[in-house]
């Protein structure tokens, strides 16, 4: 199949991560793959068969009805057979296109449990028609979606992320080498947290916890929060109010997530707002113990293989990092039950599989 992953933009976040990986599942697969981006900058990593195509867009009318131009040349000529929209922009803009007519079937996929406020929950409700199908990456965000009036719960699906089994494995000879790189001790236990610098993702009451953790006598642990964002000068503010500095360390944007993974003793997830938290699954597939808040997605990923806290409670998810650790990594059966989950239901090879029935069910039976 020709297919056109529509984005809103390529910085490294986890949607923007999960379209990479389609586009590379998809290619190694067989099948010819554009990635549109509306908005410009790329922090996540295409394949090289795949067709790059940046729209420059801003949030003005004009520069918004440019990159719909833009976008139906594109189309006009590329000739996909399928298009794929990932996050609200990018959705939208795939309906304005739709509404044009003489497109191919279009899918929206929204990321997060908190799509935008009672505006873009209207624009969703009066685009629907133009798209043939919407689908969320979990069963909150689908239920958020339907209780805002955005769709019709019959007119959406769930279709969670997928995980790139084969980067993100368990890897002894990664971890010993990440964990000497990083200068930690046989006894230094390694907390890690992976996501954007910003104030849905509550580092801030991570590092809270942290401070409330490393109170317990004969703890001996750093936590490394991985990440750029807005609130790095809060979180700076949040380190020296504890007096943490040398214990946590905001490392910024890593390109070695997995070798990270793998040194960690314990992954936490301290989130208010998700969608389906794609780090998570990919510390279970490499076979790490997690801790996470009860943020939209989590509870589908984890199964029985963590520990779930509710958000915003200091206390709790302190405890919960407590007991993690005092439990360590777990016999090798645990570290292979939690991997076994990410490859029973989430690996990125069955997710794409499932996204290419679901493309080649649309485009046969799309009216001509």
């Amino acid at each position: 199949m020709r297919i056109l992953l529509l984005t809103t933009g390529l910085k490294l976040g986890g949607a923007e991560q999960q379209v990479a990986a389609l586009a590379r599942q998809f290619i190694a697969m067989g099948h010819a793959v554009a990635v549109v981006s509306l908005t410009p900058g790329q922090g996540v990593r295409l394949p090289d068969a795949a067709t790059l195509l940046q729209l420059q867009m801003s949030k003005t009318p004009m520069s918004m009805a440019k990159a719909l131009w833009q976008l139906h040349a594109f189309v006009r000529k590329w000739r996909p057979e399928i298009i794929h929209a990932h996050m609200v922009h990018a959705n939208l803009l795939a309906r304005a296109l739709a509404a044009t007519g003489n497109t191919p079937p279009v899918i929206c996929t929204a990321h997060s449990a908190r799509e935008g406020g009672r505006l873009r929950m209207l624009a969703y409700r009066v685009t629907d028609r133009w798209a043939n199908l919407t689908t969320h990456v979990s069963p909150q965000g689908r239920l958020a979606m339907v209780s805002a009036g955005a769709v019709p719960a019959a007119r959406i699906a769930v279709m969670p992320n997928g995980i790139d089994t084969s980067l993100f494995r368990p890897d002894p000879a990664a971890r010993s080498d990440a964990r000497a790189a990083l200068g930690l001790s046989g006894d230094t236990r390694l907390l890690l947290n992976v996501g954007r610098l910003a104030r849905e993702k509550a580092q801030t009451v991570l590092i809270d916890a942290f401070a409330r953790l490393l109170s317990e006598p004969g703890t001996h642990a750093r936590l490394m929060i991985v990440g750029e964002g807005p609130e790095r000068p809060a979180l700076e503010q949040r380190i020296c109010q504890h007096r943490l500095d040398g214990l946590v360390t905001l490392a910024g944007v890593r390109h070695d997530v997995p070798a990270l993974l793998n040194a960690a003793d314990l992954f936490v997830l301290s989130s208010e707002i998700e969608g389906m938290p794609l780090v998570v699954g990919e510390a279970l597939s490499c076979g790490r113990p997690v801790v996470s808040t009860d943020a939209a997605g989590v509870a589908e990923l984890l199964g029985e293989c963590g520990e779930i806290v509710p958000r915003g409670d200091v206390p709790a998810l302190a405890a919960a990092m407590h007991r993690a650790l005092a439990a360590g990594l777990g016999s090798a059966q645990e570290q292979t039950s939690r991997r076994q989950r990410v490859l029973s239901h989430f690996s990125l090879e069955a997710v794409a599989t499932e996204w290419l029935a679901c493309y080649e069910h649309l485009a046969r039976t799309e009216p001509d």
